[in-house]
């Protein structure tokens, strides 16, 4: 589909890359446009692009893909370190992103979408609750909150060695040294990485092999996250519609965390169940599912 490379400022004055696409057959009026971002540590090259080609080709819809700052072709901020994730940060971001589609000549300012995919299906949530400017959300396999997921993933024995690492790195960041980093995953789910499941090593070990991934964040984003808790405002989303797509076996992001979030959002909202587990809504059946569903909620929402 076509796309072009595109870059943006942040409010702080980082540059984020990405990609525009727009539908094949070009139209004189402006557009919709869906913001897409990826989750943790991700990058747009691992199956947004698919994502945003299977949309402009279905509606007449453009859609911005960017990598997060600190990863991928994206920059960070001047003496900050590349590959941590902050999520104050990273939704901050979602908002200029918002911005900059506004500013474009192709899209119509008052139907902007947000998606988002596992970490920034969180971030989507949030998103949409305090900026007003979103006209859609739709939140893919989130992660909903941050300490409950972090308490599913890590043992409560490993936890009292997590918590004296993050001391370690604050007090080394204080002493000026560089920040501990990690592993995103590992092959052996007991030993220390962000996302410690079978699935996620998978996934990115074979997106390693294929795109400029980093196997590496910093051990203070594995802190935020801990802290992070997307869904508080989930009951303000409303009236703004939303669709939030659960994998029935989801481990990394549970889906019974997920669902409870689910319920406490407010109409029009809509559910979407898909079999799997968290990366099995990216490709194969369950992608043609999936994109389905999810393109039949833009052109209710967004493109009418």
């Amino acid at each position: 589909m076509p796309h072009t490379d595109i870059s943006f400022k942040t409010s702080d004055g980082v540059t984020l890359r990405g990609w525009f696409y727009t539908p094949t057959s070009k139209s004189a009026d402006k557009l919709s446009c869906l913001v897409m971002s990826h989750g943790f540590s991700a990058l747009k090259e691992m199956d947004l692009d698919t994502f945003a080609e299977y949309f402009t080709t279905t509606l007449p819809i453009n859609c911005l893909v960017f990598d997060n700052r600190g990863f991928g072709d994206s920059d960070t901020l001047a003496g900050q370190p590349r590959q941590e994730i902050i999520p104050s940060v990273q939704t901050a971001d979602i908002s200029d992103a918002i911005t900059y589609a506004q500013s474009r000549d192709d899209v119509d300012e008052e139907k902007i979408g947000i998606w988002g995919s596992s970490y920034s299906g969180g971030h989507v949530l949030y998103v949409g609750a305090v900026d007003r400017r979103v006209k859609a959300v739709l939140s893919q396999v989130p992660c909903v909150n941050g300490w409950d997921n972090f308490n599913r993933l890590v043992r409560p024995d490993f936890a009292v060695a997590t918590n004296g690492l993050f001391q370690k790195d604050r007090l080394d960041r204080a002493a000026g040294k560089d920040p501990i980093s990690i592993p995103v995953v590992d092959e052996d789910p007991l030993k220390t990485s962000a996302l410690p499941t079978p699935d996620s090593y998978t996934f990115f070990k074979g997106w390693a092999k294929k795109s400029n991934w980093k196997n590496e964040v910093t051990l203070r984003s594995l802190e935020a996250f801990r802290a992070y808790d997307p869904s508080a405002h989930i009951h303000h989303i409303s009236p703004t519609p939303l669709l939030m797509t659960i994998a029935e076996s989801d481990v990394l992001t549970p889906t019974d965390i997920a669902l409870e979030a689910y319920s406490r959002a407010r109409e029009p909202k809509s559910l979407h169940i898909i079999p799997g587990g968290h990366f099995d809504g990216y490709s194969g059946l369950n992608f043609e599912k999936n994109s389905r569903k999810q393109a039949e909620f833009l052109k209710k929402y967004l493109c009418s």
